[in-house]
């Protein structure tokens, strides 16, 4: 008589890398399965699909960073109706102890969603706010570009000839870009280290002032298309185009990451207990409660009766940034409703 062979449950888990993704399965009880190897291209996404579908019915995969490297895999498994979920990367301390390969970060990936800790939604990058990461990545290269620039810029003032020190170090930085910018080397005589330096300082000068241009032009463009997508968000007090961007990308396209304020909380790194979470959603939540504290009249209020409590400054900021996160979850979820209708 024949028997029929029940297909598996299985879980996947995916370390995942900028050429390479290591996918592993274990079963419903935790049991390693098999672990595998791919090249992020179409043939690999595709290769990663055909093979966990052969291995048993997918209940679950897990990504490291759907919003990075595992960004394109996760859009392939989604349009294929596979349940995709992100799960964090492995703790630091656990590394050490345990040792370090892609296999086993992969299992580990794959074992988080059988405990279901500190398992989030996966970020979506197919809709508005993949516009929003886009630009901010624009302008904050065109920022970074114009404070590599200054620093050069002054450090080649600061061992050039007395002549132009003289000449340059009591100028205010407008008028010091502005006067670099307007020198006239003599190209003939570049052998002289005054001309040379001045030949360098005014390229230097010139790319101060085009990645000013191009990151307040971006900025611009920001704050308008934030405006449109996300409005209660920029109408929270403190938050500029800026952070208010790294907030929603923190969310991405889909709001089934927005479960829970306390959840919010733990992806922003605010929560009492997860200190991790995004990086840039925690700078831009501290960015915006510094600037409450100067201008904020009811937080300089709080702050003052907490410090008269005994709360230490480091402290009063983790309290404020955690209730500044529950303003912007309301303010998130009232644009993302917006966003869905």
């Amino acid at each position: 008589m024949a028997t029929t062979t029940t297909r598996p449950t299985i879980f996947v888990g995916v370390d995942t890398h900028a050429d390479t993704h290591h996918v592993a399965i274990v079963n419903e009880h935790g049991k390693k399965l098999d672990d595998r190897e791919f090249d992020t291209t179409a043939t690999g996404y595709a290769g990663i699909e055909e093979w966990i579908r052969s291995i048993g019915n997918v209940a679950q995969v897990g990504i490291e960073g759907t919003g990075s490297y595992g960004v394109e895999l996760a859009r392939h498994l989604r349009r294929h109706d596979y349940d995709v979920a992100e799960v964090p990367r492995p703790n630091r301390r656990l590394r050490r102890a345990q040792g370090k390969s892609d296999a086993i970060d992969a299992y580990a990936a794959a074992r988080r969603l059988l405990d279901g800790s500190e398992i989030t939604a996966r970020k979506n990058r197919d809709g508005a706010i993949e516009a929003v990461r886009t630009l901010r990545v624009a302008r904050n290269n065109a920022v970074k570009a114009q404070s590599i620039a200054i620093n050069a810029l002054r450090a080649l003032i600061s061992t050039s000839s007395e002549e132009l020190r003289s000449q340059l170090r009591s100028l205010s930085r407008a008028r010091l870009i502005a006067t670099c910018a307007a020198f006239d080397p003599d190209l003939a005589t570049l052998s002289d280290p005054i001309e040379a330096t001045k030949l360098a300082l005014r390229s230097l000068a010139q790319r101060i002032t085009d990645s000013k241009i191009h990151a307040d032009q971006l900025k611009k463009q920001l704050a308008k298309l934030l405006e449109q997508v996300a409005p209660h968000t920029m109408a929270v007090f403190a938050l500029g185009p800026d952070t208010a961007a790294a907030l929603v990308i923190s969310i991405g396209d889909n709001p089934d990451r927005l479960t829970s304020e306390a959840a919010f909380a733990r992806l922003c790194g605010v929560a009492p207990i997860h200190r991790g979470g995004d990086r840039q959603a925690n700078q831009a939540l501290h960015t915006a409660v510094i600037v409450r504290l100067r201008y904020h009249d009811n937080t300089k209020v709080y702050a003052a009766r907490r410090k008269r409590d005994g709360k230490t400054t480091p402290e009063i900021l983790r309290c404020l940034k955690r209730y500044l996160a529950r303003e912007v979850f309301r303010a998130l979820r009232a644009d993302y409703q917006k966003i869905a209708a």
